[in-house]
């Protein structure tokens, strides 16, 4: 009998054909299959469920455990065993006062005229942006908020004032959507003077794409007592049409020779601007927070991140001419007595530059010994989000939801290393707390202390910033490109015991990007 010794019998060369197709793809979806179903949120959602709690380095927690460079990492804080579990509804402005300015705010879904063109849109009281809201630093301010006609429900959140955790309106984290035909009202104190805005935070792209925002002043106790004119200028795009103010025109402000005017500029659109005047001027504030010894300068831009504000100062020739400030290419603010006027002036090839500008002041705290060192490093990889695949925006190595939860601690002195490893520009913002820039790029920072709630970070930069834990609460610390916020670039903060009871998606269709 013959033997065939190294040849398989031909039924297991056309099983082996059969198997192996199945094993490679099996190998292949498999994994495939685990990271979609692991992208998936439920239908009804905490944030206190999402990612990971991460207790930073320099923190001491039974609930974590130590990761490669100190980061204590674990579960989410069991905030449902604490011994006195506290919720986010608890802050809130004392309920005894008696509020010193009121404002009534209705919202509605409707076509806006804008540039000659009907671009559908949203409205607050019947225009876009909506009204001013004025108050005196100090002051309570109590707006009553009336949903007459969004279909997606809609909350206002105050960006760039700190308010207490329960006011931040933030649709699922910090209260429930408004519907259509409901009410909410905020209340709260106007502790800090300053340029600030408010927008909705529900579904929160297309109703700030759409207009549905507008500004909110804060006047020093003193009064603004070293410019005669004060103005605010919101820039805004409405469906590829650049405006100031609502309208598709350069905005002018009636000036006498010789005053002294204060510009309040607001970038509401998801990316960076360039602002350059046709004179000298003084960076007056950032981000609501005044300069340190602001000098005058000529021939250089100021970069406005998405979502962030600037003030300031110029002086209106003796000679009666204008003042032109142009806010990017497409719109210009132009003050002086009327009539007058100046030609457009190229950019500036230089930009000034924040992290030298200014004299130094006391901080307040020490940056030097903080209790929590933190890391919000951005990057972007394939993977899926929400059970879509695709190329999204990662935190830490990590797709949405699986991002960290940074936890802290009421009077925790906290750094925190920013670090953009994408080729796209982040204006970050964290709610509910202003933070100090104590170094970009591993240079340390040597002018006025340069506070902001919205920085703009550049693909390859880096920075290091530093704030005082003092706002308890859960807040959101994310992409203000509203854009990169819906594809998951999203974290929060929260201080621990704290909880909320109010959830993503459910009965309110809460939606907060």
């Amino acid at each position: 009998m013959t033997r065939h010794f190294g040849r398989r019998p031909p039924g297991t060369q056309r099983a082996l054909r059969i198997a192996l197709p199945i094993v490679a793809t099996v190998a292949i979806v498999a994994p495939l299959a685990w990271l979609w179903q692991d992208s998936r949120v439920s239908g009804v959602y905490s944030v206190m469920d999402m990612g990971y709690a991460d207790y930073g380095v320099g923190a001491m927690s039974d609930a974590g455990v130590s990761e490669p460079g100190g980061h204590m990492q674990g579960q989410m804080p069991d905030h449902h065993m604490a011994a006195t579990p506290r919720l986010i509804t608890d802050m809130v402005a004392d309920p005894a006062r008696q509020a010193d300015v009121r404002v009534d705010l209705v919202t509605r879904q409707q076509m806006l005229s804008v540039g000659g063109r009907s671009i559908p849109g949203f409205t607050v009281n019947g225009t876009s942006p909506g009204p001013e809201i004025l108050a005196r630093q100090g002051q309570l301010i109590e707006v009553h908020l009336r949903n007459e006609s969004v279909a997606d429900g809609v909350t206002l959140h105050w960006h760039g004032l700190d308010v207490p955790n329960a006011m931040d309106g933030v649709a699922g984290v910090t209260q429930d959507a408004v519907a259509v035909g409901g009410e909410f009202t905020y209340r709260f104190v106007a502790d800090q003077a300053g340029s600030y805005w408010y927008h909705s935070h529900q579904v929160s792209n297309p109703q700030v794409a759409g207009g549905l925002l507008g500004s909110l002043v804060v006047m020093p106790r003193s009064g603004i007592t070293t410019q005669q004119v004060d103005v605010s200028a919101i820039a805004h795009t409405y469906g590829g049409v650049r405006t100031v103010n609502g309208k598709a025109e350069d905005l002018r402000v009636p000036a006498k020779p010789g005053q002294r005017v204060r510009l309040r500029v607001t970038n509401t659109d998801n990316g960076p601007m360039k602002i350059w005047t046709s004179g000298p001027y003084r960076l007056l504030a950032v981000d609501g927070t005044e300069v340190h010894r602001p000098t005058k300068i000529s021939d250089q831009s100021v970069t406005l991140t998405a979502g962030g504000r600037t003030d300031l100062e110029l002086q209106i020739p003796t000679s009666g001419t204008a003042v032109r400030v142009q806010l990017s290419k497409a719109t210009a603010v132009i003050i002086g007595p009327p009539g007058a006027d100046v030609g457009v002036l190229p950019q500036p090839a230089a930009a000034l530059d924040l992290l030298t500008y200014g004299s130094p002041t006391s901080l307040g705290f020490d940056p030097v010994h903080p209790t929590r060192q933190f890391e919000y490093r951005i990057g972007r990889r394939p993977g899926f989000v929400k059970g879509r695949p695709g190329v999204w925006w990662s935190i830490n190595g990590r797709l949405y939801p699986h991002v960290p939860m940074y936890v802290i601690r009421q009077g925790d002195v906290v750094v925190m290393h920013i670090d953009n490893r994408s080729d796209e520009v982040h204006p970050m913002h964290l709610h509910g707390h202003h933070e100090v820039v104590l170094a970009r790029n591993g240079v340390a920072a040597s002018g006025s202390p340069w506070w902001v709630d919205s920085l703009n970070v550049l693909p390859g930069e880096t920075y290091d910033i530093a704030f005082v834990a003092n706002n308890p609460g859960i807040w959101m610390d994310h992409c203000h490109n509203l854009k990169h916020a819906a594809q998951g670039m999203i974290a929060h903060l929260i201080y621990e015991g704290f909880d909320t009871p109010y959830r993503i998606a459910g009965p309110a269709d809460n939606q907060p990007e």
